[in-house]
């Protein structure tokens, strides 16, 4: 690194908060807001869609990458957006997210296959992945340190809303037009926000330079990419120990070596090797990992079995989201009021992951006898478990690290929670699919032997995959009430399944953080606290 680069990258940052009158600061942070919010939005309303989606566009084998396309684009660009943000000015990232995501959410409307429908759900990511990523840095750069946490709020609201409301429109949009209106719906907040950010926002650089990590950053989507591919690539044809399948591991192997080579000799790299070094750092991200696969999981099938097993439209099949959020919600609000007066975290992330684990447990041993009002009050077990472990481990993170570190460790920490999401809800989509088959066939061999022969030959394995939701043609809507029962009692077996193993997933992340310790929480920054001090 040349010496003026040298020099730009230890710049003291610009104060912009003791510039810019409060009314400019509250115009720009109200489009940076609708920004987030419509990131954040898309992640819960498409999720009540899934099951109109399959059943229209008949693609359960690739359902899992409806998802893990938009968040495998996300996670691995969002390093990226804060360094191009520093170089030429938060306005320009998010304008160019919005334009993007909201680019990728009209094709998304319009598309006619499952492999469209992904492709448009990767260039979402793309977009969504600089308004999530500036939205923080926004809040760093219009307000005095002590000033933000009273506005850090405010994001915290954007995804609690964005949870609660989104299921409910999905489902309502998905019931009264169509589920390509989720995605259409993007395009009126979204130009509201283009307008804010466009007339009311500054420039704000941070007047910092640091060079861009590519080498890191394409080295991480080549560690990624062709391992999910390899979980979600359909096992009938590929089987785990086919060519492809071998070789996307083998693809994946060598581009995390080199990730890992390129990050202990950049500048600024995507993710900071040197924090591994923390023993809270290194724990809380070995915990999201496993976390973030199980709480994936665990809000991307609910609705197909709501809608598949219970029997409820999509927009009923929403609103079961809710109480999960409300569950969230109360788990977290109660739990930082708990470590405020105590001073310690570690006893109540414990006990938040012994309760998810009861409630994977109550999730898993469900059947298809389960009512509404049954799925209601499980998942809001689960999410007061969930609740206090999400927060308390940011916290922790937090208070583990120097100040200079908070922003890398936070980041990280959100990583590894995306990559386990992502990463899990591939594997249990795959999981879904192959069971879901076995289990249709068991169930509708005793069932077809008893009908007569025109209405055994109307029935269609290949699309009873797809399930009885919104969307569904005629033919699978008027099945005979056998037929239907059976498909009830398949995917009963197959979700339940997941729920299982994601609580399997909560009881290793459990394990692993039985090694966090417990640091008392700091009042005031240190500036003599070495940078890699593993304060344990």
């Amino acid at each position: 690194m040349s010496a003026t680069t040298a020099a730009a990258a230890v710049a003291p940052p610009i104060e912009h908060w003791s510039v810019i009158p409060f009314q400019a600061k509250a115009l720009t942070l109200t489009g940076v807001l609708l920004g987030l919010f419509l990131a954040a939005l898309d992640q819960t309303i498409v999720a009540t869609a899934l099951p109109a989606i399959i059943a229209d566009l008949q693609g359960i084998d690739l359902l899992a990458w409806v998802s893990a396309g938009y968040l495998i684009s996300s996670t691995t660009t969002v390093p990226i957006y804060g360094t191009l943000s520093d170089l030429f000015g938060r306005r320009s990232i998010v304008l160019f997210g919005m334009v993007v995501f909201l680019a990728g959410s009209a094709l998304a409307g319009i598309a006619a296959s499952m492999l469209q429908l992904i492709a448009f759900r990767v260039i979402q990511g793309i977009g969504a992945a600089a308004l999530t990523s500036s939205a923080f840095a926004v809040v760093a750069d219009l307000f005095a340190p002590a000033e933000r946490p009273r506005y850090m709020g405010l994001f915290g609201a954007v995804f609690a809303l964005s949870s609660v409301i989104g299921p409910y429109v999905g489902g309502l949009l998905t019931d009264t037009l169509s589920w390509r209106w989720v995605f259409y719906v993007n395009l009126p907040i979204g130009l509201v926000a283009i307008a804010f950010v466009l007339t009311k926002m500054p420039r704000l650089t941070s007047g910092r330079r640091a060079p861009i990590d590519w080498t890191g950053t394409l080295a991480l989507i080549a560690a990624v990419v062709p391992l999910l591919l390899g979980l979600t690539l359909d096992k009938n044809r590929y089987p785990w120990t086919s060519p492809i399948v071998l070789g996307l591991f083998a693809v994946s192997a060598l581009a995390t070596v080199a990730f890992l080579w390129a990050e202990q000799r950049a500048v600024s790299p995507v993710i900071p090797l040197d924090m591994l070094t923390n023993r809270t750092f290194a724990v809380t991200s070995a915990a999201s990992v496993l976390m973030g696969g199980a709480l994936f999981g665990a809000v991307f099938f609910l609705s197909i079995f709501m809608v598949n097993v219970v029997g409820v439209s999509a927009t009923a099949a929403g609103t079961a989201l809710m109480p999960l959020t409300l569950g969230l919600v109360a788990g977290a609000t109660l739990s930082s009021q708990i470590v405020q007066r105590l001073g310690r975290y570690r006893g109540i992330i414990l006990l938040g992951a012994v309760v998810a684990i009861c409630g994977f447990a109550l999730l898993a041993l469900m059947d298809e006898t389960v009512t509404r009002a049954g799925v209601t009050w499980r998942v809001v077990v689960l999410g007061l478990g969930l609740g206090p472990t999400m927060p308390l481990l940011t916290l922790a993170v937090q208070n583990a690290v120097p100040f200079a570190r908070v922003g890398a460790a936070t980041a990280g920490r959100q990583f590894f929670m995306q990559i386990g999401g992502t990463i899990g809800i591939a594997v249990f989509g795959v999981i879904l699919a192959t069971t879901l088959t076995a289990h249709l066939r068991r169930e509708l061999t005793p069932v077809l032997s008893t009908l007569p022969p025109a209405a055994r030959q109307q029935v269609n394995l290949a699309r009873l995959r797809s399930g009885f939701g919104p969307g569904s043609d005629t033919a699978r809507a008027q099945a005979p009430p056998e037929v239907r029962q059976a498909v009830r009692r398949a995917f009963a077996v197959s979700v339940t399944r997941i729920y299982g193993l994601a609580g399997g997933l909560m009881v290793a992340a459990f394990l692993v953080l039985l090694a966090l310790p417990q640091i008392p929480l700091r009042h005031r920054t240190l500036p003599e606290d070495p940078v890699l001090a593993p304060r344990d």
